[in-house]
């Protein structure tokens, strides 16, 4: 059979020998269940499809696996024969890989004369660097590519392992016909899967509504269509080295499924696991989104915080720039607060409507993953009407133990602006490095750790208020 190389470049054929009779191909329509677990970089693929071969030994390819497939995870599991080799083609086939596969071997060229007439004659690829270079009869020929105005190329048979789509082939050995649906597992990278959420605050700033996504990507050089997904959530150690260099892709679209049903969690072993409800159709190069959580209703507290550095401590500083004030929407995920649910790590955007009624983000963050009873602490951004400015008003350091243990003292001045209309409070959170004492202050502080003192100060609308403190540390050793 002659084939055309424009043509063959199109069409769906899964490898030259498909249809001899020890070569039995496993196509995606004799597929009977598949389903995906999406890790975070990587995914197990388990694809069951009836497999029908003869006695004795044959070759069977399963013909559309991932692209990215790790072959060393491949695993058909409870196979009713032996499996004596396995092999991942990945060499796919194009025009520039036909030709690349073809030299030295006889093809046809077909020449268009001046008079519209054809012409066939036998000629040998002789190599395709920049162009094709064909030796024809007594002459050699050299051209563009695979065709151009007045040339073609046909070819009699497609190179070995040379394939339309990529297909993972074994040499069996069976002791009698065999004719039932096995299930071929595989690692593979390509599939990645991360969370996203969107707030939106209320308008008194004390709750905010919850949308929680997950956000499943497939770069894998496959589609996978009416599959069961579950994504684990967790850090799982996961290699996933692919069996080729992938390259990057450009997503094609992005595909957002709302649904009213929950995505169904649950404990599994040291993760989360998550079951996607009804089974999903990722293709290639596609972005999906499906509904994970809802809450409408959590309490929050904003937070106003300044942090200083702990630098500050043991030298001559002076007075410092005024520093801006990060801004925090903290919440306890507690079911009490009106959440209570497993968080998965991803990024949430936070948006407010305006006084017209029109919808602005206020910030994002990114988050850990955050067990049920525990804190969420977004920073997303700074206030544009508090500031917290620094003077250091005395310093002194002294040396002992033979000049071995520095101790410096040091008087701090701190003053926090707000020009906003209604009063705030600011968490001033003062970082001290090694052994630290407050001597003496002017508003009491609050040792939250070993290396902080947090005062919280309240500033009225469009005032200031200021207070002091004089730290002695002690450098450590």
């Amino acid at each position: 059979m002659r084939f055309s190389a424009v043509i063959a470049a199109s069409l769906a054929f899964a490898g030259f020998g498909a249809a001899q009779a020890d070569n039995v191909s496993i196509s995606p329509e004799s597929r009977k269940a598949l389903s995906l677990t999406v890790y975070n970089g990587g995914g197990l693929v388990r694809d069951t499809r009836t497999v029908s071969v003869s006695a004795g030994r044959s070759t069977l390819s399963f013909v559309d696996v991932s692209a990215e497939i790790n072959a060393e995870t491949a695993l058909l599991k409870d196979a009713p024969f032996d499996i004596l080799e396995q092999n991942f083609d990945f060499d796919l086939l194009t025009p520039a890989k036909l030709l690349e596969k073809s030299v030295g071997r006889s093809v046809r060229l077909h020449s268009i004369g001046a008079n519209g007439q054809e012409t066939v004659q036998d000629a040998t690829i002789l190599g395709v660097n920049d162009g094709v270079v064909l030796k024809a009869g007594d002459h050699i020929e050299a051209m563009s590519g695979i065709s151009d105005a007045s040339r073609r190329i046909t070819f009699d048979s497609l190179p070995t392992n040379l394939r339309s789509r990529p297909t993972l082939s074994m040499v069996i050995d069976a002791n009698a016909p065999v004719s039932r649906d096995l299930m071929l597992t595989y690692l593979t990278a390509g599939l990645d899967w991360k969370a996203d959420y969107v707030a939106t605050l209320a308008p008194d700033d004390k709750s905010l509504s919850l949308q929680g996504w997950i956000t499943i990507t497939n770069t894998s050089g496959s589609p996978y269509e009416n599959a069961q997904v579950q994504v684990i959530a967790g850090e799982v150690s996961l290699d996933v080295r692919r069996s080729r260099g992938a390259g990057g892709r450009q997503l094609e679209a992005i595909v957002v499924s709302a649904r009213k049903a929950e995505t169904a969690e649950e404990d599994f072993f040291a993760y989360h696991l998550y079951t996607l409800p009804g089974p999903v159709t990722l293709a290639e190069g596609q972005t999906k989104q499906i509904a994970l959580l809802e809450a409408p209703h959590i309490a929050v507290r904003p937070v106003l915080e300044s942090r200083g550095e702990d630098y500050w401590y043991t030298s001559r500083v002076g007075e410092l720039r005024a520093r801006p004030v990060a801004v925090f929407i903290k919440f306890d995920n507690r079911e009490q607060d009106g959440l209570g649910k497993p968080l998965p790590a991803g990024s949430i955007r936070v948006y407010k409507d305006d006084s017209r009624g029109q919808t602005q983000l206020v910030g994002q963050d990114d988050i850990r993953s955050t067990p049920r009873n525990e804190q969420v602490s977004l920073d997303i951004g700074g206030a544009f009407d508090v500031t917290v400015a620094h003077k250091q008003t005395d310093y002194k350091q002294s040396l002992k133990r033979d000049d071995e243990d520095t101790e410096a003292t040091s008087s701090w001045e701190v003053t926090v602006k707000n020009a906003k209309k209604e009063p705030v409070d600011v968490r001033v959170v003062e970082n001290m490095d090694g052994d630290w004492t407050i001597t003496a202050e002017s508003l009491p502080h609050r040792k939250e750790s070993a290396t902080e003192a947090v005062w919280t100060v309240h500033v009225p609308a469009g005032g200031q208020t200021t207070f002091s403190y004089t730290v002695r540390m002690r450098a450590a050793e």
